[in-house]
């Protein structure tokens, strides 16, 4: 998420200033963890469980491969001083062959989810910046700073400052997805 940060910033730095005259008095300055924001939008968790959803049969399917690995390893750990030498050979290039293919699902599967999450994140982020850009406006503020970035400027700021929750509130009703359902509490055992 760190790196679609970084995009978001660069967005926004090629984005119009919005339009507006200066407020009278001192300047009114906000600061928002906007990573939070965008992630904790309603949208934004309906469409992670959705992408969540859709590579699950990629890792139950490198699951199942990594078991039969782990079984194929075991038995040839057990029987191996018993097996031909043509037979250990040809069950070591089994395993490698499985492990090649395991590692290749492994490295598809997570650029993929990666690549899409990327894509997922910076379009939420995108509508979540001209909701900030409205919100700003309507407040009077002269500035806002992005608190989540790991190399950030801001050393101190007043709660009253952070204005993340009424963002992520904001783009909710603007928006109008619903908050997804609440996770189920694992049953006492």
């Amino acid at each position: 998420m760190l790196a679609s940060g970084f995009a978001l910033s660069a967005a926004a730095q090629t984005l119009p200033a919005p339009a507006s005259t200066a407020p009278a008095g001192p300047a009114k300055i906000a600061v928002i963890a906007m990573q939070m924001a965008v992630s904790q939008t309603n949208e934004f968790q309906r469409n992670f469980a959705d992408l969540q959803k859709k590579y699950e049969p990629k890792r139950a399917e490198f699951k199942a491969l990594s078991d039969e690995i782990d079984g194929l390893q075991k038995q040839l750990e057990a029987q191996g001083d018993k097996l031909s030498d043509t037979e250990r050979a040809s069950r070591t290039r089994i395993l490698e062959d499985k492990k090649k293919h395991a590692q290749r699902l492994a490295e598809d599967s997570q650029s993929g989810f990666q690549g899409e999450m990327q894509e997922l994140y910076n379009g939420t982020a995108s509508k979540v910046y001209e909701v900030l850009a409205s919100y700003a406006q309507q407040q009077g503020l002269s500035l806002v700073l992005d608190v989540s970035q790991e190399q950030n400027p801001v050393l101190y700021a007043l709660a009253t400052t952070n204005i993340t929750k009424q963002i992520t509130e904001a783009y909710n009703v603007k928006s109008g997805v619903p908050a997804p359902p609440a996770a189920k509490a694992p049953a006492a055992r």
